[in-house]
Order: C-alpha cells, then structure tokens, then sequence
C-alpha cells in the first residue's frame, strides 16, 4: 500500500434526493490538488450542469481530494480511486479499496444515462415519452463499464460491458468478446485476454488468457495473497487458475489449478530415477508450494488423470525466492 494524495474535478449525477449516482472525472491526478485546481476543466464542466426531469436526477460538478492509503469515504472518493486505475495513475492492488462497494449506489445503466432503481418503471415511461422508443438497459450494478468513462490509449476492446470501471489494461492490450475484466485488475503489459480476469488479478507482459479461463481473486496463502500471472503465461482453453504464476508458464486446457490441487513434480521424461536405478514415484505437493514458481507446465496426465508439474524449455523450476522445489 503506497500513501498519497489524488484529486479530481468531476460532473456528478445526482438524484433530487441527494444521492450520487455517478462521479464523471475527465482528468484525475496524483498529488494535492493545486489551489483554484483546474480552472479550464472546470468552466468546460460546468457548461454540462443540468437537470434531467425524465431521470428524476441533475448534474453538477464537484471537486474531490483523496488520501489514497484510506479507506474511500465517499461515492466521490470511490470514482476517483476507480478513475485512477482506468486511467493508468495507479496499478491494482496499490490504492486501498476495502469498503468500496458500500460507497458505491446500485445503479440501472442506460442508453440515456444512469438512473436510479427506486421506481424505475416510473422513470422508463416518463423515458419513452421522452425518446419515442423503447429505453435500451445495459445493466443493473454498481460497477459501470470503463468505457463509459475511460478509454486507455493503444487498447482493444471487443464488448466495453464487458470490462468494469477500475479496471487497469495496459497499452497493448486486447480483450475479447467473450473476456470480463473486473474493477482493480487486469494487464501490466501487452497481452491477450480472452477469458475471465477477477477483481485484483494481475496479467504479466506477453501472457495470455485463453478463451473460457478463469481467475480467482485470491489464494489460500499467507492472508489470502492476489492470484497474479508473470510474463510470458498461457493460460489453456477453458482451464482456471488459483493460485500465482511467475514467468513463462502455462495451464493446460481444462485443468482447474487450486491451491489444493496434489501436483505431481516431474523432470523432463515424466520419471524421477531411483539411487538404485530403478524410477520411483514423483514427490506430491499441494499447488500451493509452487506458488509464484516460473518455468512450469501444469498438465493433467491423460493416461492416468494425474496433475503434474513439468520444467519449460530446458529451464529448472523455479520458486520465487530462486530456489528449485524439493523433490
């Protein structure tokens, strides 16, 4: 956790009974705000002010300031921190976020803006009057997609619903049709992401996500550390992840890796030779041990339904602290 200041200059949709909807920031930036802060910014917002008698809600703008190693105190506050991991600021798991969601409103997404769900059957019709066709609902959640708010430089975005507010994609990055990016996660590099990256997972440089992977937020380590993938990983078709990956590996298609998966450890050959000459069974170990290990493929044994762990490219397995797993 890294302590600092950021502020932003927003337009804010607020219901007539004083309830933040939403929290538009163009431009957020790290540090103190400056005094008077952002003078063009806001004269170019405050032309947007407004009140939407069909949504029951106006605009306005607002001003916000934000210690980033507490906890968000407002609906504000809580955009702005999103903000900044969608606009590169910050990367996940590097602001503090715990609480945000009860700073952040239900709201119903539409093509003519976000309402709120309290009598929304009311507000559809007084819409439709409005529109003269019927109101197109994108969703009703607390976490709007990113590309209502922020499109990253130098990204590919094949459905914007699919990749919530907060999220961080890195220059490079592609993100398929079927592929969910969550709030505090995603890409530090180029990469592919064709599967399902849950909220604080990290996705390394050159690595891919296949499509139908899966992520899952944390892991059973020391206080439930954040799954991450290294560089250069492949994660297979439809396969899923729960534990985290250093550099260069790859989950075969369909294996489920969970902390508690027994992973056989292998050398090259699939055997490990015996003093007397003979092969002897390989070492099991929970997948837990070789958390953060690089070099490794982690394959299901097609002929006897085994998981094991196979060294890449010539390379030992290595842990995170250099050393090679005990056989």
């Amino acid at each position: 956790m890294t302590s600092f200041l950021a502020w932003g200059i927003g337009l804010a949709t607020v219901t007539e009974s004083g309830r933040t909807l939403d929290v538009w920031y163009p431009d957020p930036h790290l540090g103190p705000m400056p005094d008077g802060g952002d003078p063009k910014l806001l004269d170019q917002l405050s032309t947007l002010e407004r009140k939407d008698e069909a949504r029951n809600v106006h605009t306005q703008v607002v001003r916000c300031t934000a210690d980033l190693e507490d906890q968000p105190s407002s609906t504000a506050d809580a955009y702005l921190r999103l903000h900044l991991l969608s606009h590169r600021l910050v990367k996940p798991n590097t602001i503090n976020l715990d609480g945000i969601v009860s700073r952040l409103p239900n709201v119903v997404w539409t093509s003519a803006g976000p309402c709120s769900p309290e009598n929304f059957e009311e507000t559809r019709f007084r819409l439709r009057a409005r529109l003269g066709h019927p109101l197109a609902v994108h969703g009703v959640d607390k976490f709007p997609p990113m590309v209502n708010y922020v499109i990253p430089a130098g990204v590919r975005i094949a459905d914007g619903a699919r990749v919530r507010l907060g999220a961080h994609l890195a220059e490079g990055t592609t993100v398929a049709h079927a592929a969910i990016i969550n709030s505090n996660a995603g890409t530090l590099g180029r990469s592919l992401i064709e599967g399902r990256v849950a909220q604080g997972v990290t996705v390394g440089e050159d690595s891919d996500v296949g499509g139908g992977a899966s992520t899952m937020g944390t892991w059973a380590g020391a206080g439930r550390e954040k799954v991450s993938i290294g560089r250069r990983c492949l994660l297979g078709a439809n396969s899923g992840l729960a534990i985290p990956l250093g550099d260069d590996c790859v989950v075969e298609s369909g294996l489920y890796l969970t902390a508690a998966t027994q992973v056989a450890l292998m050398t090259t050959g699939g055997v490990v030779p015996g003093s007397s000459g003979r092969f002897i069974d390989p070492p099991i170990v929970p997948a837990r041990d070789l958390a953060g290990a690089s070099n490794v493929l982690f394959r299901r044994n097609s002929q006897n339904g085994r998981v094991e762990a196979l060294a890449r490219a010539g390379k030992p397995i290595t842990l995170p602290d250099g050393t090679t797993p005990s056989r």
